[in-house]
């Protein structure tokens, strides 16, 4: 079973879910899909003994073929290529890697070649993965493609999402068998969980959802689910204990077998969601 768990908002606490569940679910495997700013090592502390490249093709100019028509700049929709002065310029840095201005050039003068944008960086025995994306790069989903060729189809699978409903979560998500969205009792908690939750009904992923920091105006949070009949799957308060304790890099289900306890009846809750 592939589980995302996901959020619509950064902040929530899904890596505290995601994490948690990690803990508590025996044989299972975690992969950190947040490339940009992946923290779930913080708590899981695997031994890394894998580091793979990731790269992407991005545009070469063989200047010795090019006219200077300029299509090739014409075609693509980012402006990673400019032609100034019959010289072509490649900006490495802003190309989304989609082949556009090859198709596009009349003289066969582009040509496409390697760069790396991050890593894969997996345990020993691949049941924790993390992706980093090289800082000041734009296109974080060749790196979760190349997360989810390494998922496991004999255990379950936790994956960690990026914050927000952007294409990395879309990328992430997909062909998964259920979503927990992990809110926060506040107003823009739940704007934002409103945008997840038509993500992943648009995509037709069965789904529920797990409150974080739930306080006395957790009654929006409640109104919600009872209004659009989700299931909320589980309430974690907001407490100061659970805040230092992960301030150290200790998880609620890691310290406290009540919590260990919730998190596994959380993922009975999930099965069941998910019809296995």
């Amino acid at each position: 079973m592939r589980i995302a768990v996901l959020s619509g908002k950064g902040g929530t606490g899904k890596t505290t879910v995601s994490a948690s569940l990690a803990v508590s679910v025996p044989f299972c495997q975690y992969i950190d899909c947040d490339v940009e700013e992946p923290n779930g090592a913080i708590f899981l502390t695997p031994e890394i003994q894998e580091s793979i490249p990731v790269k992407v093709p991005v545009p070469e100019a063989d200047m010795a073929k090019c006219s200077a028509c300029g299509y090739c700049a014409k075609a693509c929709q980012f402006h990673a290529i400019a032609v100034v002065k019959g010289k072509v310029l490649v900006f490495p840095e802003i190309c989304h890697h989609c082949g556009a201005c090859v198709i596009a050039c009349l003289n066969d003068a582009i040509r496409e070649v390697e760069r790396t944008i991050g890593v894969v960086e997996v345990n020993g025995d691949g049941t924790f993965l993390q992706g980093k994306l090289n800082v000041g790069e734009p296109v974080s989903i060749p790196i979760i493609r190349e997360l989810r060729k390494r998922m496991k189809k004999d255990v379950p699978v936790i994956l960690d999402c990026s914050p927000g409903a952007s294409c990395a979560v879309v990328q992430s998500i997909e062909g998964c068998d259920y979503c927990v969205l992990v809110t926060e009792p506040t107003p823009f908690g739940l704007h934002d969980l409103k945008i997840a939750v038509r993500l992943v009904r648009k995509m037709g992923i069965p789904f529920g959802i797990v409150l974080n920091k739930a306080s006395d105006s957790s009654r929006l949070i409640h109104d919600f689910c009872r209004d659009e009949g989700i299931e909320l799957l589980m309430e974690i308060p907001f407490s100061q204990e659970i805040a230092e304790s992960y301030s150290k890099g200790v998880l609620p289900a890691q310290n406290d077998d009540f919590w260990k306890e919730k998190f596994e009846k959380l993922y009975e809750k999930i099965e069941r969601g998910a019809g296995k």
